[in-house]
């Protein structure tokens, strides 16, 4: 599968052959949605909490007797159903995380790929980087290109002046090859690679 490689001033530089093993995959919905659901559970903090009987503070005494009154029977005033009480089965401080395996998250990734081959959305830059780190010119130029909503992947190190320049537009993340990930992929709508980037995904899958 052939792409032209773009640079950022929207000229053509040449092509670049993409593996069909990588980005010519037919798309599996379900894949991806195990590997965005891994990574989302990652992320949570699991703080979220609630203090039960046990934990808060109000008399332990008997409300009222037992017997006599007409009313239900009750002893503590630390019950679930009084207004002060505990809560019952709340959420408590726990990991979010569970495991999956290597190559569903490989492959995954190739899937996400594959999707943005298939629908047109992937772009190939010849290098991000800019003399400096202006972000009016660099907006500019991604106006020209057809940019709004796009992720960046660039080799094993990003250009700081890029970087600088890109973190103060709406819609754009920029990331190392290091970093690329299914979630990042698929809530923008284009994907730009740059030639650095393609031949480190090549390198990885071999």
């Amino acid at each position: 599968m052939k792409l032209t490689i773009k640079t950022l001033e929207g000229a053509d530089a040449g092509s670049v052959d993409l593996s069909d093993e990588i980005f010519g995959l037919e798309p599996r919905a379900d894949i991806l949605h195990r590997v965005v659901r891994w990574q989302l559970a990652k992320r949570r903090a699991g703080t979220h909490d609630v203090k039960n009987r046990a934990e808060v503070w109000r008399t332990g005494k008997k409300m009222y007797k037992q017997k006599g009154t007409g009313s239900a029977r009750h002893h503590s005033a630390r019950a679930n159903l009084f207004r002060g009480g505990g809560r019952s089965f709340g959420p408590t401080p726990r990991s979010h995380e569970h495991d999956l395996p290597k190559k569903v998250r490989a492959l995954g990734l190739k899937h996400a790929l594959s999707t943005k081959v298939k629908a047109g959305s992937i772009v190939v830059l010849e290098k991000a980087s800019t003399e400096a780190a202006k972000t009016k010119s660099l907006k500019a130029q991604f106006e020209k290109l057809g940019f709004k909503s796009v992720l960046i992947i660039d080799g094993a190190e990003v250009d700081k002046n890029f970087a600088l320049a890109a973190r103060n537009i709406p819609l754009v993340d920029v990331l190392p090859i290091q970093g690329i990930n299914v979630y990042d992929i698929m809530r923008r709508n284009t994907l730009v690679l740059t030639k650095a980037a393609v031949d480190a995904l090549e390198a990885r899958f071999k």
